[in-house]
């Protein structure tokens, strides 16, 4: 037998045939470029999830690990990118979700565990895989109107905007004064200490380059304001009040080597059940749908988007190969939660790879095995300081917000309900109580308005567990539980 050229395999004509990418108009090289440009545009969030999260505390006080949590960040998100890519053929990329992170650090897991949280979590993207598989989720998207999807999601990025200015000392709530919140950290309404300086530097050139539409922005300006970190941190002398740096957890020193062998002690570390024994089961099964909702219409959104921007809709603009698509969104929410990192999702960074001329899975296959690389480089993550990052929070927020102009301002009665989704998230510190009093207000206008057959059954069954999670206290008072 003779092994020559011509009969030697074609390994292009393979992944061309499997991947289609000729006949999507691109090319092996394209599908590279959009791979490197996806994960540069989104590799922030191997650094800003593990610092949202590491920031929570749960029930019991626990913390979790920077180190660990960005290990298992780079992991999840390179397995189910490169899942995402073989399966369903779109070039998303997928990584924990933010405004998820936020409500699993600062909302959910203070009433419960981490494993517990990490469990909710697990329960949500199975849920979202029993809802593709058994076609509700056709019925949940015409049930909810979209003006408040669209608040849904401006709501989590004012929420996602006011912790990056709360983390990043730029905004505090003052001790002794009669305002709940005040400019600057020490509650006397001024800017002090480097680290805001850090923070208002980066924020600038975060949204200078973002405005110029620059591909890789936010990587960008947390590189530059880290390295602005490192300088300071050398030639100033950074106060430690009560023993700890003004820097917060990440201190901008170098770490001694750049590479280390990942820690993924934060694997399995799950439980399905206590939620339910910690925070009682109406709280947990709120939350299980916050995240579901979050999640689930948020995706929805991206993954549509992105196919759009890469003309893969057919003419009756569906998402090719959309049920699997989805069906993976929803077990890349459960790997979030068994790698204990916050529920998983495409992201609309995928855009960038996209505009480099990606249009198939093959991108998403680079940009996952991008991520194992990262994997190994996790000592250099754990030198960016809050304040080089949580500039990073205050742009995405601004992202989110565009969706605002969706809503029809001249129809109080759907107005209001978004308006009260927006606003209550950031000033209660909580994205169930936005939905819920959206969501609540919505149908009781409606209803007001005679048309209260329009809300769908659904959503007033929503409305309905909602109500109850906010009277939870009386309606235990009256029936005599603690």
């Amino acid at each position: 037998m003779t092994t020559t050229a011509e009969t030697a395999p074609d390994n292009t004509n393979v992944l061309d045939r499997y991947f289609r990418i000729g006949e999507r108009g691109s090319n092996v090289g394209r599908e590279l470029r959009g791979g490197l440009a996806t994960f540069f545009t989104m590799a922030y969030i191997i650094v800003l999830n593990p610092i949202i999260l590491s920031s929570g505390h749960d029930k019991f006080g626990h913390q979790l690990s920077f180190a660990q949590l960005s290990a298992a960040t780079a992991l999840i998100a390179a397995i189910m990118t490169i899942i995402m890519g073989v399966g369903g053929n779109l070039p998303l990329a997928i990584a924990a979700g933010l405004g998820l992170d936020g409500v699993l650090a600062f909302q959910i897991a203070p009433t419960m565990s981490w494993p517990d949280a990490m469990g909710l979590v697990v329960i949500e993207g199975l849920g979202i895989c029993f809802l593709v598989v058994t076609g509700l989720r056709q019925v949940i998207m015409d049930a909810i109107p979209l003006p408040l999807k669209q608040a849904i999601s401006v709501g989590i990025g004012l929420f996602i905007a006011f912790i990056g200015l709360v983390d990043a000392g730029f905004v505090h709530t003052p001790a002794g004064v009669s305002t709940p919140v005040s400019l600057g950290a020490g509650g006397t309404g001024e800017l002090t200490g480097w680290p805001v300086v850090v923070f208002c530097v980066g924020l600038l050139l975060t949204v200078t380059l973002l405005s110029r539409r620059i591909p890789g922005a936010i990587l960008i300006s947390i590189v530059a304001s880290t390295i602005l970190a490192m300088i300071i941190d050398a030639a100033a002398t950074v106060p430690a009040p009560h023993g700890f740096s003004e820097w917060g957890l990440q201190i901008p020193t170098w770490p001694g080597h750049a590479t280390s062998t990942p820690d993924l002690h934060l694997l399995g570390k799950f439980s399905l059940g206590g939620g339910f024994t910690h925070a009682g089961v109406i709280t947990a099964i709120v939350f299980i749908f916050t995240l579901i909702l979050s999640d689930f219409f948020d995706a929805m959104g991206t993954i549509v988007g992105i196919s759009s921007e890469a003309g893969l809709l057919d003419e009756q603009g569906r998402v090719p190969n959309i049920g699997r698509v989805l069906f993976i969104d929803g077990l890349a929410a459960v790997g979030g939660g068994v790698g204990s990192v916050s529920s998983n999702t495409a992201f609309i960074e995928s855009a960038a790879g996209v505009g480099e001329g990606a249009r198939t899975g093959l991108a998403s296959v680079f940009t996952g095995l991008i991520f194992v690389v990262a994997l190994f480089f996790t000592p250099l993550y754990s030198m960016v300081p809050s304040a080089a990052a949580t500039p990073a929070l205050v742009a995405v927020g601004f992202l989110l917000m565009t969706q605002v102009k969706g809503v029809p301002w001249d129809d109080w009665a759907i107005a209001i309900p978004c308006f009260l989704t927006m606003v209550l998230m950031p000033f209660t510190y909580s994205i169930t109580n936005g939905i819920g009093a959206g969501f609540i207000s919505y149908v009781v206008l409606r209803t007001v308005q005679g048309r209260w057959r329009e809300p769908h059954i659904l959503l007033w069954a929503i409305a309905v567990l909602f109500a109850a999670y906010f009277a939870l206290h009386p309606i235990k008072q009256a029936l005599g539980v603690a």
